[in-house]
């Protein structure tokens, strides 16, 4: 079996993140049933082929999964305006061992997120990130559609890699002690499809509700424009991110 890496700390928790469901307007409706943010990405950049787009950013060799999994939202947000932007690993490394101070130990999200809300990565910068309640499907569907996908962290089960590796859905099983994080830019009935090691993964509901520890939702560089996600009050948002940052 090929070599995947891990590398997600336990979620970490700070009193000033913002949540989404905090600027969830009247108007905003339910999500639609079913929702894939690479069939526009792949039609914008004419190829649909995960491999190519969402490399595997050196997390087959080190626990950089919380910035392999910034750089495949980078590359999400820039195909959703038509754009190709595939981070280099090289960048992704030194980012990573960046933020770690030079060891290979795996981050937090939030330093991540923190980190990137404050400098731009790769020519991206973001307005902000807002966290939501994994248990609340509805909103983390209404993420996805709105921001282009959910940035989330796990608790690893037991057969990750084997299933990632027979191409079967990740579902429910014993867990490990370690951390992992991914994409989600999908999801319908029966699951979500994340973005980890290289390719797309599918994994069941079930799943989710046992696995997942922590999910964000990203507001990208389109979200300064007019008029982005009816529904949600991002000027509010926008408000109170100043207040906490100062």
């Amino acid at each position: 079996m090929a070599n995947y890496r891990f590398g997600k700390h336990p979620p970490q928790v700070d009193y000033r993140t913002l949540r989404f469901k905090d600027y969830i307007k009247s108007s905003l409706p339910a999500p639609p049933a079913t929702y894939n943010v690479l069939a526009d990405v792949y039609k914008n950049l004419k190829t649909n082929d995960p491999t190519k787009l969402f490399p595997m950013d050196g997390n087959d060799t080190v626990g950089d999964c919380t910035c392999a999994g910034m750089a495949h939202a980078i590359t999400t947000y820039s195909g959703l305006v038509g754009k190709k932007t595939i981070m280099p690993q090289a960048a992704v490394l030194k980012l990573y061992y960046h933020l770690t101070g030079g060891a290979d130990t795996g981050l937090n999200e939030l330093d991540v997120l923190n980190y990137w809300r404050q400098n731009s990565v790769d020519g991206v910068e973001i307005l902000a990130y807002v966290k939501l309640d994994p248990k609340n499907h509805t909103n983390v569907q209404q993420a996805m559609q709105l921001f282009g996908g959910v940035y989330l962290g796990f608790q690893v089960q037991e057969n990750a890699q084997q299933e990632f590796q027979n191409h079967q859905p990740w579902t429910p099983g014993p867990l490990t002690n370690d951390g992992h994080c991914v994409f989600a830019v999908a999801y319908d009935a029966t699951g979500v499809t994340v973005l980890t090691w290289g390719n797309t993964q599918q994994a069941t509901w079930a799943w989710w509700d046992e696995c997942v520890d922590e999910a964000y939702a990203i507001l990208p560089p389109q979200a300064k424009e007019k008029n982005f996600a009816p529904g949600y009050d991002l000027a509010q948002l926008q408000e109170d991110l100043n207040e906490v940052a100062s």
